[in-house]
C-alpha cells in the first residue's frame, strides 16, 4: 500500500512539473539593433530643388524609400540628402514616401531625425582650385553649388540626444599633426598658399557623433561622407584630403591619437573608452581598389576597437556591369562586397567589438528578383547591419 502511494505521489508530482514546464514562456528572442547606410543621391544643384523634386512626386525617391522599407533599419544614415533648415524636404520624405507603402512595401516611421549644416556648397571665400576665381563650387568648403548639398541625415526610431552631440565641422586641416598637405610631384611649393592652407576646413561635409539611446543602451553612431578622392590634378589634393577624413575619425577612438581634435563644441579628445559605436558612411575609400589612399582605410577596418570581421555581401554585385564612370578597374576585391555601380566598396556599417554582428548584407538583389528594380534609386546600395549585446 506504501509503495502505491509514493508511485501515485510521484506521477502527481512529474504531472505538475510537465505542467509547468509547458505552461513557461518561451525564452524572447535576443533583442537586436538593425543599423544601416545608405546614399539616396537626392542632391540638386538648385537650394530647394530636391523639395521640389519631391513635392512632385519622384520616382528615384519612392524606389529609395521602398529600399528603406524592405530592410527597415532602426538606425539610418542618409548621405546625399541635401540639408535645408528651413526647408520641407525632411517631412515631405518622411510623410509622402517613407510614410507611404512603397512598391509593394510597408511605410515606415522614423520619430527621431538629425540634421544639421555642413561645409558642402558653403562659400570660403577663396581661390581653392587655383583657377583665378573664388565663387565656383570648388571654392566651397565641401564642394557644392549651394550650402547644404549633398547633407547627410540619420533617421532614427529611438531618442538622439542632441545636447550630447559631437561634430567637427569647423576642424581646420592644418590642426591634424602630419596632415597630407596637398603637394604636386616634382613641385617645390605646396599646392594651396600657407594663407589658404591654415583656413581650410578637413571635412567635406561634417564627422558627427549622435548619442542614441536604444534599448541595448547607448549607441554612438559615427558618421561622415568624405569627399570621393578623383576629379582633381597630380597634387591628389581631393585623395589627400579623403585619406585624412577617415583618418580623424580613427584616430577619434583613440585617446592617445585624438588629443588634437578639438570639436565644433570646444570639447577635446577621442570618444569615451569603452563606449559601444558604430561607423557609418559612403567613405568614398574602398580598401584594395580604386584611387583612394588605402592606409587610412585599412587603419580603420584594423583598429582594435573596430570589429569588421563581418563583412556585407550581395548576390546582385557579382553580375552588373561595373565602372559607368570610368574610374580605374576594380581588379582585387570580392565582387560579392561591392556597395556601389562603379564596382568599389565605400559604403560601411563598422560596429564596435562591444557589439556581436548577428547578420547584415547590401541590398543589392539579382537581376531577375522583383526588387532588382528599386536598385535604380541611387549608384550605392544600403548597406545593413543586425548588431546585439555579446
Amino acid at each position: 500500500m506504501r509503495i502505491a502511494l509514493l508511485l501515485v505521489l510521484g506521477l502527481l508530482v512529474l504531472a505538475y512539473g510537465c505542467q509547468r514546464a509547458t505552461l513557461r514562456p518561451a525564452p524572447a528572442a535576443p533583442a537586436k539593433l538593425r543599423v544601416a547606410t545608405y546614399n539616396v543621391s537626392l542632391f540638386s544643384e538648385t537650394a530647394g530643388g530636391v523639395a521640389a523634386r519631391l513635392a512632385a512626386g519622384d520616382e528615384k525617391a519612392r524606389q529609395a524609400a521602398a529600399v528603406i522599407q524592405r530592410v527597415r533599419p532602426d538606425i539610418l544614415l542618409i548621405n546625399e540628402f541635401d540639408y535645408a533648415p528651413d526647408g520641407p524636404a525632411l517631412s515631405i520624405f518622411l510623410r509622402d514616401y517613407l510614410g507611404v507603402a512603397q512598391h509593394g512595401g510597408e511605410p515606415i516611421e522614423y520619430p527621431h531625425q538629425f540634421q544639421a549644416p555642413v561645409n558642402t556648397g558653403v562659400p570660403s571665400g577663396l581661390d581653392l582650385d587655383l583657377d583665378g576665381r573664388s565663387d565656383g563650387p570648388n571654392d566651397a568648403w565641401g564642394f557644392g553649388h549651394h550650402p547644404g548639398q549633398f547633407g547627410m541625415l540619420v533617421l532614427s526610431r529611438y531618442p538622439i540626444d542632441a545636447a550630447a552631440v559631437r561634430s567637427f565641422q569647423h576642424f581646420r586641416w592644418s590642426q591634424m599633426p602630419g596632415a597630407l598637405k596637398p603637394q604636386a610631384p616634382g613641385v617645390d611649393t605646396p599646392y594651396y598658399p600657407d594663407a589658404v592652407w591654415r583656413e581650410l576646413k578637413l571635412s567635406s561635409k561634417s564627422h558627427w557623433d549622435l548619442p542614441i539611446a536604444t534599448p541595448l543602451g547607448t549607441l554612438h553612431f559615427l558618421v561622415m561622407h568624405p569627399t570621393p578622392p578623383v576629379f582633381d590634378g597630380p597634387e591628389n589634393r581631393n585623395g589627400r584630403r579623403n585619406h585624412d577624413e577617415v583618418r580623424l575619425m580613427t584616430d577619434y577612438l583613440d585617446p592617445s591619437s585624438a588629443e588634437y581634435l578639438v570639436d565644433d563644441q570646444g570639447r577635446r579628445g577621442a570618444i569615451e573608452t569603452g563606449a559601444r559605436f558604430v561607423i557609418a558612411g559612403d567613405l568614398n575609400s574602398d580598401p584594395v581598389d580604386g584611387d583612394s589612399l588605402h592606409e587610412a582605410m585599412t587603419r580603420l577596418l584594423t583598429h582594435p576597437r573596430v570589429d569588421a570581421s563581418f563583412v556585407p555581401k550581395s548576390a546582385g554585385a557579382a553580375g552588373y556591369k561595373i565602372n559607368p564612370m570610368g574610374l580605374k578597374a576594380p581588379q582585387l576585391a570580392n565582387p560579392a562586397e561591392r556597395t556601389t555601380n562603379f564596382g568599389l566598396r565605400v559604403d560601411y556599417v563598422l560596429p564596435s567589438r562591444e557589439w556581436r554582428v548577428l547578420d547584415g548584407g547590401v541590398f543589392w538583389p539579382t537581376p531577375e528578383h522583383p526588387d532588382a528594380p528599386l536598385t535604380q534609386a541611387s549608384d550605392h546600395h544600403l548597406v545593413w547591419l543586425d548588431l546585439a549585446l555579446p
